[in-house]
């Protein structure tokens, strides 16, 4: 099916769209306001639970995170975000895996400091965490690359991530030739330009949507091992 003509459909009015967030002080069946004392064991299980709620609610990838790096390539840094899987979550921050060749492992050779936000809109909650990265140990590698379904596993050998295709029958068809490569390996093994990120924090914020755009914001700064919890206006 065809997109409809932009000419001919009817224009989303942007600057109307908007979703008001419940108040809890007239709606007692709202959650309580975010504070201090929500993260007082610490950023990992609050955002550990906000995920597995979004999970209970249906939420699609509820672990999927926007991750946004520096580029370096151009006269002048700029940001580059997208959109990645956090496959792995402990005190010590979050984990996720790529081409080490992609654009965003050559940004992160470059430069590791990043950023990352979680969303839910049906939580009404983001999370975002910020701090510097660094590659995970070939056995953490190893042991998530065994839960990958054998697709997958062809997907990272097949794809030189990032650069340019001529088209997707070239693409399908460099897959087939990957398929046919290892057709008679049972475990396929981890490519050497693969592998996992650690997003170590030095920052963690915790957001709640409130009525009149005056969210909660609490958010967990890292030094070592100190920590300082502040509330931010929104």
């Amino acid at each position: 099916m065809r997109d409809q003509d932009p000419s001919t459909a009817a224009s989303p009015d942007l600057a109307r769209m908007r979703v008001d967030y419940g108040d809890p002080l007239s709606a007692p069946a709202v959650e309580p306001d975010l504070d201090e004392t929500w993260v007082a064991g610490g950023w990992e299980p609050l955002l550990r639970n906000w995920i597995e709620q979004a999970t209970m609610l249906g939420v699609a990838e509820p672990n999927a995170m926007v991750l946004a790096t520096v580029s370096l390539a151009g006269p002048v840094p700029r940001p580059v975000a997208r959109t990645v899987l956090c496959k792995g979550l402990s005190p010590e921050g979050v984990t996720f895996y790529t081409n080490y060749d992609s654009a965003k492992g050559g940004q992160l050779a470059a430069d590791p400091y990043a950023a990352a936000t979680f969303v839910w809109p049906a939580l009404a909650r983001q999370v975002h965490v910020r701090g510097v990265t660094e590659r995970v140990p070939a056995e953490v590698t190893a042991a998530y690359w065994q839960a990958r379904p054998r697709e997958s596993r062809l997907g990272a050998w097949a794809s030189t991530q990032s650069k340019p295709v001529a088209s997707r029958a070239e693409l399908d068809r460099t897959l087939a030739e990957t398929t046919a490569r290892f057709a008679d390996v049972d475990d396929i093994p981890v490519p050497p330009f693969w592998g996992g990120y650690l997003l170590r924090p030095d920052e963690v914020e915790f957001w709640q949507g409130r009525r009149g755009r005056l969210h909660n914001r609490i958010v967990v700064r890292i030094d070592g091992e100190h920590t300082r919890v502040e509330r931010l206006q929104p």
